[in-house]
C-alpha cells in the first residue's frame, strides 16, 4: 500500500533509532522520509559509541531483518562480570542462560553502534517505502492539524521543504524538535567527564570476560570486547577536572592503562575520547504530530548499556502505534500512550538502573561496599535472584511492564 505524501512520517536522525523506525514503519507499508546530516563520505565516520545489545533488542532487530546481519559482526556473550579492583578478584558471575525460557536471545551481543547503522543504512536504501535523504541538515519544523512540514538545508545547500503527516525526532540530545517545542529536559550533568580508551590486547588472558563492570571508589572502570580486525577492548575509566589535553596524552593514557592492568609493556591503543555523562528526561515525549524518540527524549549513563537499546525499544513501540493510525485501527490516542509507557521506563527502569550502577561501582564507603559485593554474590549463586537480576538489567522487565501500562 502506497501512501500520499502528506500520509508518510518524516524520521529526523539515522541513528539506530531512526533507522529501526524507519524499517519498522516501511515494513508494515507506511512511507517514511529518513532525515540525515551525514552524508555517503562520512556516514561511517562515526565515534565508537554503544554496543552492547541485549536480548530484547535482538528480538526486535530479528523482526526487521537485522539481527542476521549483525550476528557475524559481533560477539556472543552470554556472561557479565562484576569485580573488585583493589583486589583483583571476581565478585560475581552472571549467565543469561537463565533466561532461556523468556527469550530467544538468551545472550548479549557485543556489537558496536557504527556496525549497526551502516547494516540498517544498507536495508534502508533497499526499502521502496523508505526515502532517504542523506546530507540533509534538518533546521525546523511547522506543524498544523492535517501534518507537519520539515524544513532542511539539503546537500547543493538550498532549503527545502519536507512534508508528512507525522514528525519523529530522533536526532540525538541536541535536538531541535525538542527545543522548539519548548520541553523541560529534566534531570541533571555528572560533574566528572568520562574517558574511553580501546586497546588491542586480550583481556581474557586476566580472567575478564566480554563484559566487566569493575568497582573501585578512586577509579570504577568498565571493560567490553569489540570484535575486529583487530579484536580490543574498550575501558571507560572517570576522568576529573584536568585539561582535556593533558588527559588524552598518550603517556597519560599508558599511565592510567598500566594503573589498570600492570603488564610492563606498553598498550597497543587505537582509539580515545573524552564525554560528558547526562542522566536526562524529557517532561514530554509528544506534542501534537511532533514525537521524541531515544536520545532526544531520554540520555543516560553508559553504565549498564541501556540507552541505546531504551531508545530502539522506543523505535518499535512507535512504529506499532504509528502504523496501526495510519491504517485507521486506532486513534491518535495511542500516542499518549507511547508517552505514558516509555517515559515511566525511562524515569523507573532506564534512569534508577543506570544511577544506581554507577553509584555502585563508585562506593567510597568501605562497609557499603562490602554489603553491595555480597549482595551481588548472593544474587548470582541463587538462579532465582539471578534470573530477577538478567530480567532487569537486560529491559526485559521494562517491556512487560510497559505494556500493562494503559
Amino acid at each position: 500500500m502506497m501512501q500520499k505524501e502528506s500520509e508518510r512520517v518524516i524520521v529526523v536522525g539515522a541513528g539506530p533509532v531512526g533507522l529501526c523506525l524507519s524499517l519498522a514503519l516501511a515494513q508494515a507499508g507506511v512511507e517514511v522520509c529518513t532525515i540525515e546530516a551525514l552524508g555517503e563520505d562520512n556516514f561511517l565516520e562515526q565515534l565508537p559509541r554503544a554496543g552492547t545489545n541485549h536480548p530484547a533488542t535482538l528480538e526486535l532487530y530479528e523482526r526487521i531483518g537485522l539481527y542476521a546481519k549483525l550476528e557475524p559482526r559481533g560477539i556472543i556473550a552470554p556472561l557479565v562480570h562484576y569485580w573488585d579492583r583493589r583486589e583483583h578478584r571476581l565478585i560475581a558471575e552472571f549467565d543469561h542462560a537463565h533466561l532461556k525460557d523468556d527469550t530467544r536471545f538468551p545472550y548479549v551481543l557485543q556489537c558496536e553502534r557504527i556496525k549497526i547503522v551502516e547494516e540498517a543504512l544498507k536495508l534502508a536504501k533497499a526499502h521502496p517505502n523508505i526515502e532517504l535523504r542523506l546530507a540533509s541538515t534538518f533546521t525546523g519544523f511547522a506543524q498544523d492539524s492535517d501534518g507537519v512540514t520539515a524544513r532542511i538545508t539539503n546537500a547543493s545547500g538550498d532549503s527545502e521543504s519536507v512534508r508528512g503527516v507525522y514528525l519523529v525526532s530522533a536526532e540525538g540530545a541536541r535536538s531541535i524538535v525538542r527545543k522548539e517545542l519548548d520541553i523541560d529536559f529534566e534531570g541533571f550533568t555528572y560533574p566528572d567527564r568520562t574517558l574511553n580508551v580501546e586497546v588491542a590486547f586480550d583481556f581474557r588472558k586476566y580472567g575478564y570476560t566480554e563484559r566487566n563492570y569493575i568497582s573501585d571508589p578512586d577509579e570504577w572502570s568498565n571493560l567490553f570486547h569489540w570484535k575486529g580486525p583487530p579484536d580490543r577492548w574498550r575501558i571507560h575509566f572517570p576522568a576529573g577536572a584536568e585539561e582535556e589535553a593533558a588527559l588524552m596524552r598518550p603517556e597519560a593514557l599508558q599511565a592510567r592503562l598500566q594503573k589498570f592492568l600492570p603488564t610492563g609493556k606498553p598498550f597497543d591503543i587505537v582509539a580515545s575520547n573524552l564525554y560528558v555523562v547526562h542522566q536526562r528526561v524529557a517532561k514530554k515525549f509528544r506534542v501534537g504530530r511532533a514525537i521524541l524518540a531515544g536520545d532526544s527524549a531520554h540520555v543516560n549513563s553508559p553504565i549498564g548499556a541501556m540507552g541505546m537499546n531504551s531508545g530502539v525499544h522506543d523505535a518499535f513501540n512507535l512504529a506499532d502505534k504509528l502504523t496501526k493510525i495510519l491504517r485507521l485501527e486506532a486513534g491518535e490516542e495511542v500516542l499518549d500512550r507511547y508517552e505514558r509507557q516509555r517515559r515511566h521506563v525511562a524515569l523507573t527502569h532506564t534512569q534508577a538502573q543506570t544511577i544506581r550502577n554507577k553509584r555502585l561501582l563508585a562506593e567510597k564507603d568501605f562497609a557499603v561496599r562490602q554489603r553491595n559485593h555480597e549482595e551481588l554474590r548472593r544474587t548470582a549463586e541463587d538462579p532465582k535472584l539471578a534470573r530477577a537480576f538478567l530480567l532487569r538489567t537486560s529491559l526485559i522487565e521494562s517491556l512487560r511492564e510497559a505494556e500493562q501500562i494503559a
